[in-house]
């Protein structure tokens, strides 16, 4: 099931953000919780938390997927 558009923006409602779904009297309600972080996300699915990175290090190591990713082989 999807959620218009307009409706959507109205109460901005993204990607990642949790809905709960109540059946009441006839009709259905919906209710924005939540949204979940990168951090929530990565907690789920890993043991460990995140390690924080700085912009340097963010940089270079997104320069080293691109030298890789496009190197002439």
């Amino acid at each position: 099931m999807s959620v218009p558009a307009e409706i959507r923006r109205q109460h901005g409602i993204g990607p990642g953000s949790v809905l709960e779904w109540d059946a009441k009297d006839g009709a259905i309600v919906l209710r924005k919780v939540g949204k979940y972080s990168s951090e929530d996300i990565h907690r789920a699915i890993f043991k460990t938390p995140p390690k924080p990175h700085t912009v340097e290090e963010m940089k270079e190591s997104i320069g080293r997927h691109l030298r890789k990713k496009h190197a002439r082989r």
